[in-house]
């Protein structure tokens, strides 16, 4: 078995997480001679309740702002049992004065997912919280608040990039966060495969990440490191925006060297199609549209045929580890590796661009390409279409072609209640919506890297300044090379 623990650092980070936890739950199945085609061992640990029953609950660690957490208790229904009815009074033998503050009221899609009743339809104004649509029970060890900061304050905002990580070392210097925190999740798996990050980029949290990271390569050097790291794509004062890029300046230059699969992403890009309706200002609507892509894009590393997609990540030896992530929703034409040709191509044309934002200029050169087509009713196929992966990438190396590694499911991706209503419309046999996603690695980088040190070289101090524009330069010049010369440098 290969598990793969989430980390989930962050408000807006824990509304994507949300999504995708539900996508996983949804493929549970209750019938013994009905075997789900996601293997739930990957992403969920088994174990027992309070009253001694069976559990099954994700591998993963929720960071959050105090007053983040919404109505979601630390202990819940599987596990209240745990928790002290009635705490001593320990060394004090006075009269005791307990202030405490006023519950935050169930919403009403959570009080029909307790009594089993249709659930009501969500809307913007009734998801306050994350938890509000959240459908899965979490672990008790899974919850940490972190009551140094709260959610959305205007006297000590959690936004600043050396905010986070002053916390993360005061934190860790405390407590050591990975003993506490990580390493029981890590030390229940057979064979830990990968650590998977949700975060942001642009505030504080990516301080946040930046030095949790640290701490994994000191202590799981040799596993996977995958950072899913979102960017406010909403329009602010230009003086926020120029913070906002150097916290991802920042971030980009402290983690992307350190992960295996760095992804950013923007929550929301300006540029969407006509057909689908979001509400930008919604963190409930904008995370269910990219985790569509996110979790598709992901699909085969839980999938049961599938064994090779951290060979596919790696590309050509694992030079680039910076992606984009793009989709199209109900593809027309599934020409992404799913055709009859030998050797499928990389593409460019996605109707959604989760990295970058406007129009796009000269066509790109890829480096690497990974594409998933999920709900392929044609195919049927749950196989690799690119057969002998090490040959395929022989021809290509000696063609000059891009890497390229393309997946195909039948596995829908199942429209929940827990989203947006009328944003997905299913497929024409009405099993879900069909999904093409795609991570890239291109020379765009270089572009999008080039324009942060330009942010970062007027913003900083000269003390930081040098140490990280130099380093930006760095990983800019290993995305500007095309794929020959590259591939060369590499083979000498």
């Amino acid at each position: 078995m290969h598990e793969i623990v989430t980390l989930q650092l962050g408000q807006r980070a824990n509304y994507l997480a949300t999504h995708f936890w539900n996508l996983q739950e949804s493929y549970f199945t209750y019938n013994e001679s009905e075997e789900s085609p996601v293997d739930h061992d990957v992403h969920f640990r088994p174990g027992y309740g309070a009253d001694g029953s069976e559990t099954y609950t994700p591998r993963t660690v929720i960071y959050d702002l105090k007053g983040g957490f919404g109505t979601l208790r630390k202990y819940n229904a599987l596990y209240e049992l745990s928790e002290d009815s009635a705490s001593g009074q320990g060394l004090w033998d006075g009269q005791e004065v307990v202030q405490k503050q006023d519950p935050i009221p169930q919403s009403e899609y959570q009080k029909s997912l307790d009594q089993g009743t249709s659930a009501p339809q969500l809307t913007s104004e009734t998801v306050r919280y994350w938890s509000d649509y959240n459908r899965v029970f979490y672990h008790p060890r899974s919850i940490v608040q972190l009551n140094e900061y709260e959610l959305n304050s205007q006297v000590m905002p959690f936004e600043d990039w050396n905010v986070g990580e002053e916390l993360f070392n005061d934190l860790d210097k405390e407590h050591d966060l990975l003993d506490r925190d990580l390493r029981p999740f890590a030390e229940e798996c057979d064979q830990l495969r990968a650590v998977q990050l949700f975060t942001t980029s642009d505030d504080a949290w990516g301080g946040f990440t930046a030095r949790y990271i640290d701490r994994l390569r000191d202590e799981y050097g040799k596993k996977s490191v995958w950072v899913w790291t979102m960017e406010d794509g909403t329009r602010v004062q230009r003086h926020k925006q120029l913070k906002k890029d150097t916290n991802k300046a920042k971030s980009l230059y402290s983690i992307s060297p350190q992960s295996t699969l760095y992804v950013p992403v923007i929550d929301i890009p300006q540029k969407l199609p006509r057909s689908l309706q979001v509400d930008r200002h919604s963190e409930w609507q904008t995370t269910a549209l990219l985790s569509s892509a996110l979790e598709t894009v992901t699909l085969p590393s839980r999938l049961r045929p599938y064994h090779d997609f951290e060979a596919s990540l790696a590309g050509d030896g694992g030079r680039h580890t910076i992606f984009e992530l793009q989709s199209t929703l109900n593809p027309e034409n599934s020409n992404s590796g799913g055709n009859d040709d030998e050797s499928p191509k990389a593409r460019t044309d996605f109707d959604i661009d989760f990295s970058y934002d406007g129009e796009q200029g000269k066509t790109p050169s890829i480096f690497n390409q990974v594409q998933v087509l999920r709900g392929d009713d044609a195919g049927q196929s749950t196989e690799p279409v690119d057969g002998d992966i090490g040959r395929v990438r022989k021809l290509r190396l000696y063609n000059s072609e891009p890497m390229l590694q393309s997946y195909r499911t039948p596995l829908h991706l199942p429209i929940l209640d827990s989203f947006p209503h009328g944003m997905y419309s299913k497929s024409s046999s009405g099993a879900g919506l069909s999904v093409l996603a795609a991570l890239t690695a291109s020379t765009r980088t270089a572009d999008k890297i080039r324009a942060i040190e330009g942010t970062a070289a007027r913003m900083l101090s000269v003390d930081e300044r040098e140490n990280l524009v130099n380093g930006l330069g760095e990983i800019r010049e290993s995305y500007e090379t095309g794929w020959g010369s590259g591939s060369e440098d590499e083979d000498d």
